[in-house]
């Protein structure tokens, strides 16, 4: 079980830093994420 969940967490670890190049793609990808939730919490909420 503990073999799996490794397994796992390298898979989505290195699938995460193929798609953002440095740590700012990281931070750009994040921040892109939590304008999309605000922008839906107002539209939804208008």
């Amino acid at each position: 079980m503990t073999k799996r969940i490794l397994i796992i967490t390298a898979v989505a670890t290195s699938a995460i830093l193929t798609s953002c190049n440095t740590i700012a793609g990281i931070g750009q990808d994040v921040q892109k994420l939590g304008t999309s939730v605000h922008d839906t919490a107002v539209r939804s909420s208008n």
